[in-house]
């Protein structure tokens, strides 16, 4: 199980572009729907943790994943496979950093990846807003960061993605506080 963690996980970070979302695509597809190692619902756990963790997105994930199949070192397999392409690639091509760049193919290239990689992203995000509970609270507070997003955007108004995830976790604790069922105390 450790060696096809590592091999799982060296297969994406290896084909897949354009970062941790990028990869969720890709991850999904490979953990829930192939190998059944974890259902939808895990999943979007498992999202939720990592978004909110420090670090990349991808690479949480593949922590918790290798975490959730064989513990500690299962952890440090999936997450050594998904990051150990990247950084041969990298290393490889900062040898060559200059003549890579201004090779015209590779430059062709890149532009077909980023088109590529916005479509990952997008789909992602698609799935991801398709298992978005069915609740009035969550469709308000996705619209209303949304729109958030767009207005400081478009305004050049730099705030940090961070304080709406910040917002949104201390509006889930004092909606479950509020709202959650109260257990009565047996005697």
């Amino acid at each position: 199980m450790l060696t096809e963690l590592f091999f799982t996980f060296a297969k994406i970070g290896l084909f897949t572009f354009g970062g941790g979302y990028a990869m969720i695509a890709q991850i999904k597809e490979t953990v829930v729907e192939q190998k059944r190692w974890l259902d939808e619902e895990e999943l979007m756990q498992i999202i939720t943790v990592a978004e909110s963790t420090p670090g990349p997105i991808a690479i949480n994930m593949a922590t918790y994943v290798g975490y959730k199949k064989k513990g500690l070192a299962g952890s440090a397999m999936a997450t050594l496979g998904v990051v150990l392409p990247s950084l041969v690639i990298l290393y490889v091509i900062s040898l060559f950093l200059d003549a890579f760049l201004q090779n015209r193919y590779v430059a062709y290239a890149f532009t077909g990846i980023k088109c590529g990689v916005a479509f990952l992203i997008l789909r992602a995000g698609i799935d991801l807003l398709k298992k978005l509970e069915k609740r009035v609270v969550p469709r308000i507070t996705f619209g209303i960061v949304f729109v958030l997003m767009i207005v400081f955007d478009l305004l050049s108004i730099s705030f940090s993605s961070i304080w709406f995830i910040l917002m949104g976790g201390v509006l889930g604790i004092v909606l479950y506080a509020v709202f959650s069922p109260k257990k009565e105390v047996e005697s």
